[in-house]
């Protein structure tokens, strides 16, 4: 990596007075939680489903939990087990540190549903995760609109992928399920990301005419909602965007693009602040 594009990114961070982060799944990489990319990507992480020839969109089915709970919170039950037990890696902490030398009104957006920013002691207030969180559920039908703080210990059989118990609804004792954005998904109870939306809208227009900096971090083309709400910044704030992606780094022009895995791309920028 050439040494001017660290120095560039350093110094659009240096002027800057708001940093907007935005995280993909690739964020997480670095902590040791599995790239879901492709198929392949999906399988190596879990076997048990190329036997099924179940993609990550298959079991990230929402159907699942009317016809087969207990395979659907088998997957479910593995990544809620894993995010809670999961580090966050180094660079959640550049990411503070940074936003204290330079004194950045800063804001979190992010498809992750892992908790991991919260978990490095960012402000829940200042984290929009616009797929919801695997910390929460929601009643399957839902019978109230109700959230609520997961606190289930889900034991799955990881030879089969399949749940040994079911989290039920604290209202009506029916089966429960995470509050995550799932495909094709008509039941998901919104209202927890909305107040985070409007948290957020609030945010912009705080910081307008400020000079803006957006850091992006593992957010690939596959779903691209993260890249797409980035470069959307950059059009309506005059911002600056930061792209940091080991594959998918290519940005509009007058961008930042990185080639690197997150951690590594924030390391190299710190060598320059």
């Amino acid at each position: 990596m050439e040494a001017k594009i660290f120095q560039q990114a350093a110094d659009l961070i240096k002027k800057a007075k708001a940093l907007i982060i935005t995280a993909g799944a690739g964020m997480g990489v670095d902590s040791g939680l599995p790239d879901f990319r492709g198929e392949q990507g999906f399988w190596k992480a879990y076997p048990p489903y190329q036997k099924l020839k179940m993609s990550f969109s298959d079991a990230a089915n929402p159907a699942h939990f009317q016809e087969d709970a207990s395979l659907a919170w088998g997957f479910y039950g593995h990544r809620l087990n894993m995010y809670r037990n999961v580090t966050p890696h180094k660079g959640f902490y550049l990411l503070q540190e940074w936003i204290q030398r330079f004194g950045l009104e800063h804001f979190i957006v992010t498809s992750n549903v892992d908790g991991q920013f919260q978990k490095a002691g960012f402000d829940s207030d200042w984290v929009n995760e616009i797929h919801g969180s695997i910390h929460y559920v929601q009643c399957i039908k839902p019978c109230k609109r109700m959230i609520w703080d997961n606190k289930e210990t889900v034991v799955v059989n990881e030879e089969t992928m399949r749940a040994e118990n079911l989290p039920k609804c604290v209202y009506c004792n029916q089966l429960a399920r995470p509050n995550i954005l799932m495909f094709g998904d008509w039941h998901w109870l919104s209202d927890r990301s909305e107040h985070q939306e409007k948290l957020y809208g609030k945010f912009l227009d705080k910081i307008d005419g400020k000079s803006l900096v957006i850091i992006e971090l593992g957010a690939g083309k596959a779903i691209a909602s993260i890249r797409t709400l980035s470069e959307r910044l950059c059009r309506n704030k005059n911002a600056f965007l930061i792209r940091i992606n080991p594959r998918d780094f290519e940005v509009p022009s007058g961008q930042i693009g990185v080639s690197a895995g997150a951690l590594e791309g924030l390391e190299g920028i710190e060598k320059y602040l």
